[in-house]
């Protein structure tokens, strides 16, 4: 790949970058910047534009470790767009996050917007903002949204919150997602699963999704966490930095039955402290629901702020945890998976 090569920004979005000549039909229309074919000396319209032009498209000299960045992600987008390439007509399990949203933007790229389709399951875990940002971030896109509403609550191994109630969740959302495609005429449902995901010793959701055929085009095209978000930049995407965000379910211990309170409380209190954090809490923040007690998380950096700010014990009691002791410890993703350590004490 040349060097000083640049990301070509997400082909529906109408003002990502300024291309010379674009005109934009609305949601669902490519754009029309005429971008020279020189092999076949022709214009083309990105819509149709090979993979390798999909991925990049030529921009000023970079240097350095810039131009090495920039390569590896654009080798990262080529193999994933190679990958769905094949897929036939796409409908893509999305929840909001940097993985899936990559997906969704390499489908709507190599298939185009009519032979892709974007799906979000919509039950209590799933925090409005995030189905809000999914639904802004399809409409950016011009690519069809459905939400589908999933009824995990209604499973006994999911609300016992056991180690495996992961299973059950992604169990119903593949259900749906796959009822949907029949529905609609899609021949491949896909996922954000990567590279990473698939080594983790404990994911139970990935097992649920592989037993009823879904593809994981990250996993399959050799991306990572760290390849996907640089997949994400290059793009313009702008989940690109977002922090990871498990469902609300995920914050509750396990053992502790999972109910539509505890998980609405979960979702209050984690907004009263991102608000009170300000920039802050764009970063990770998580409020533990350990039933006798909680805990906030977040990253270290933000640490410090949190300890001498007493508000933020209090905004967690008054979003529904009464009394309870509040504690502070530094984000771990997955903590609830191992025993956590001594926390220090919030004042109170």
């Amino acid at each position: 790949m040349p060097a000083g090569w640049r990301p070509l920004a997400p082909v529906f979005s109408p003002h990502r970058i300024p291309l010379r000549g674009r005109r934009y039909g609305g949601p669902g229309q490519y754009q029309c910047a005429r971008i020279r074919d020189r092999s076949h000396g022709r214009a083309r319209s990105p819509g149709q534009l090979p993979c390798t032009l999909l991925a990049s498209v030529p921009s000023p000299s970079l240097c350095g470790a810039e131009i090495m960045g920039e390569r590896t992600a654009i080798h990262g987008a080529q193999a994933l767009l190679t990958e769905i390439s094949g897929y036939g007509r796409t409908l893509v399990a999305f929840s909001g996050g940097v993985d899936s949203s990559v997906v969704v933007a390499a489908a709507a790229r190599t298939l185009g917007p009519d032979r892709m389709a974007a799906v979000t399951a919509v039950s209590p875990s799933l925090p409005d903002e995030e189905l809000l940002a999914a639904t802004r971030f399809c409409e950016e896109l011009g690519v069809a949204h459905h939400r589908v509403d999933t009824h995990e609550m209604d499973v006994s191994g999911y609300r016992a919150n056991g180690r495996r109630r992961c299973y059950f969740c992604k169990s119903s959302l593949l259900d749906a997602a796959r009822a949907l495609a029949a529905e609609r005429g899609y021949d491949t449902v896909a996922t954000g699963t990567n590279t990473d995901d698939v080594v983790d010793r404990f994911r139970p959701g990935i097992a649920a999704a592989a037993e009823r055929g879904a593809r994981t085009p990250l996993a399959d095209a050799g991306l990572g966490k760290s390849a996907v978000r640089a997949v994400a930049r290059l793009w313009s995407l702008p989940t690109w930095d977002k922090p990871a965000m498990a469902c609300l379910a995920s914050r509750i211990a396990y053992g502790i039955e999972v109910t539509p309170n505890r998980l609405a409380r979960v979702e209050r209190a984690e907004i009263a402290v991102r608000r009170l954090l300000g920039p802050a809490g764009k970063g990770n923040v998580r409020v533990r629901d350990l039933d006798t007690s909680v805990r906030i998380e977040v990253d270290r950096e933000s640490l410090p702020a949190v300890l001498r700010d007493p508000r933020l014990a209090e905004a967690v009691r008054e979003a529904g945890f009464g009394e309870l002791p509040v504690a502070v410890h530094e984000f771990r993703s997955g903590s609830m998976n191992h025993l956590p350590p001594v926390p220090r004490r919030l004042s109170r």
